[in-house]
């Protein structure tokens, strides 16, 4: 696992949104919600569509071009329940959003 990398203050990623981000190469979609900041890899596995730009529901998000749904807890596919997305660890520390990126 790598280190923890700031990305930027909790102000700048809208409550119940996903937002991308760049950390070393990798776009990663952010979401803050009531149960706290998740990071998972941004690239739907299906055609490579904008996770952060999906619909969130009951802790999963939603590819807005074809309807595949990851967990935002684990990055695994609902619909499947084995294969996904990578999921990265993440915190906050004095009102900044670092996340830990999976291998």
């Amino acid at each position: 696992m790598s280190a923890y990398i700031p990305i930027g203050p909790v102000d700048d990623f809208p409550f119940g949104r996903g937002k991308q981000v760049t950390v070393e190469r990798r776009q990663i979609a952010i979401f803050r919600l009531d149960a706290g900041i998740f990071a998972i890899d941004n690239l739907c596995l299906h055609q490579a569509g904008p996770l952060c730009d999906g619909e969130i529901e009951d802790g999963a998000v939603t590819c807005p071009w074809h309807g595949w749904s990851y967990d935002l807890r684990t990055g695994i596919l609902v619909q499947d329940g084995r294969v996904g997305v990578s999921s990265h660890a993440t915190r906050i520390v004095d009102g900044v959003v670092h996340v830990q990126l999976s291998s």
